[in-house]
């Protein structure tokens, strides 16, 4: 048993998370969008939040160890400071599939269009108005 525990603190320590991690959750994308307008402190940021102070030290830790994050030490306050250039690998992820989705939403535009022109004038102009 505690050679299972030693493997798996260890496997831990080994094992960084990715960027990827960072964004999977609502609440450290929040995060993310919120510290790229400006540097806070872990306080400042967890008083925008409607979620207990554990689970904004625990975003905020793994965000770190993301390397989307620093968190500095100034006299007695810890500062929240974004690190843009680990969103990188995400943004290009992301990206190769923006032309994707646009044309297949240009196409369901197009076909919405399609069926407004086919309805009478009436029921088009209601649609519309809706």
């Amino acid at each position: 048993m505690i050679t299972h525990m030693f493997v798996t603190i260890q496997l831990h320590k080994c094992m960084r998370r990715d960027v990827f991690q960072a964004i999977a959750d609502p609440v450290r994308r929040d995060i993310i969008s919120l510290l790229a307008e400006q540097t806070l402190t872990i306080n400042a940021v967890a008083d925008r939040f409607d979620v207990s102070r554990p689970a904004i030290s625990k975003h905020l830790k793994i965000l770190k160890e993301c390397g989307i994050i620093d968190i500095k030490q100034q006299g007695r306050e810890r500062y929240c400071q974004i690190q843009p250039r680990n969103l990188i690998p995400a943004f290009l992820w992301i990206d190769q599939y923006r032309s994707l989705w646009e044309e297949k939403l240009d196409s369901f535009e197009n076909y919405l269009n399609k069926l407004q022109t086919r309805l009478p004038d009436g029921q088009a102009k209601n649609k519309k108005d809706e």
